[in-house]
């Protein structure tokens, strides 16, 4: 089989490696598309490891075809189209990926862009519903609205009833926002994102992708019982926090990441599977939340898909193809 090899941040070659077969308890999948997320990039530049036994091959979601199963496995057959959530291993041929982190393809989705699903889903679902208990009436501040999470986000909270603010970098991106469905746009190179939703109240929700550079500011743009939900630190890992703010509004912060969960148990990345396939995969079938796609590549271009993602040109998310 072939995988793309990360030889440096800049050279991903699409080389010949090792087959794989399916252990038990999971399913091997023969890759039709794989989703492209700043966790590949930060690990080309070796800045994220995958976690321990995991593939060392970059790639955290796909779609495709069931090739084979392993042992003891009875939920999923050979020929079933499906997509996953993965730990790595998603730019290649073939994927071997435990069952509990398999979805079946939505209704009325096309195969290969699935694969743009998985990693968005299970952020937005796991972080908006099972962390923060976003629920109708409430606000929500997504920072990189346009983002592939971004776009996901706010498609998932207007269809729990929530209302939505999103922060962007151009008009462009705030209107493609406003189409999704956020009522507040907030371009964050010139307009001030606290004034801007205290106006509105405050955000009882925050998605933040920036962490240690908006901490501060995003405790200020919380409402009373505010929650504070950090998915990533694209600006900086390390600032002071203010505890007379968090306990005056009886807030909360909350840091959580996927990729490093166990497959099943508690808070594990198989009960988020299981939740999102029963509450948020019937929205996508009846075209009430539809996959947003930005770009779409052939897997030998994984460079050229990085570059596109680091830059902030594409709105919604890459999908590399097969």
């Amino acid at each position: 089989m072939r995988a793309i090899i990360a030889d440096t941040p800049d050279v991903l070659a699409w080389r010949e490696v090792a087959d794989l077969q399916p252990a038990p308890g999971e399913v091997l999948i023969h890759v039709a598309a794989a989703g492209v997320n700043r966790a590949d990039l930060l690990q080309a530049a070796g800045l994220y490891p995958p976690p321990p036994g995991a593939s060392d091959t970059l790639g955290l979601e796909v779609s495709g075809v069931i090739a084979a199963v392993g042992d003891d496995e009875t939920g999923w057959a050979v020929g079933q189209q499906v997509c996953a959530l993965l730990a790595g291993g998603g730019y290649a041929e073939y994927v071997a990926v435990p069952a509990p982190q398999v979805l079946p393809v939505p209704d009325g989705v096309d195969l290969a862009d699935a694969a743009a699903l998985p990693e968005v889903a299970c952020t937005v679902w796991s972080n908006l519903v099972l962390t923060a208990g976003l629920s109708e009436g409430q606000l929500l501040l997504v920072h990189g609205g346009a983002s592939g999470v971004g776009s996901h986000a706010i498609q998932v909270a207007r269809q729990l009833g929530a209302w939505v603010a999103v922060t962007a970098g151009s008009e462009a991106k705030l209107e493609f926002c406003r189409e999704l469905g956020a009522e507040i746009t907030i371009n964050y190179h010139d307009e001030d994102f606290v004034a801007r939703v205290r106006e509105a109240g405050g955000a009882d929700v925050i998605l933040d992708i920036m962490g240690a550079a908006y901490l501060d500011r995003n405790i200020d743009a919380l409402a009373d019982d505010g929650r504070l939900v950090v998915i990533g630190m694209q600006g900086g890992v390390k600032a002071e926090l203010n505890l007379g703010k968090l306990i005056s509004k009886r807030a909360r912060v909350i840091g959580t990441a996927l990729r490093g969960r166990p497959v099943e148990g508690p808070h594990s990345k198989g009960m988020v599977v299981a939740a999102v396939t029963t509450d948020l995969w019937p929205m996508l079938g009846d075209g009430r939340i539809k996959p947003v796609i930005g770009a779409r590549l052939p897997i030998a271009q994984a460079a050229e898909a990085h570059r596109m993602l680091s830059s902030g040109e594409v709105t919604g998310k890459v999908v590399l193809t097969l």
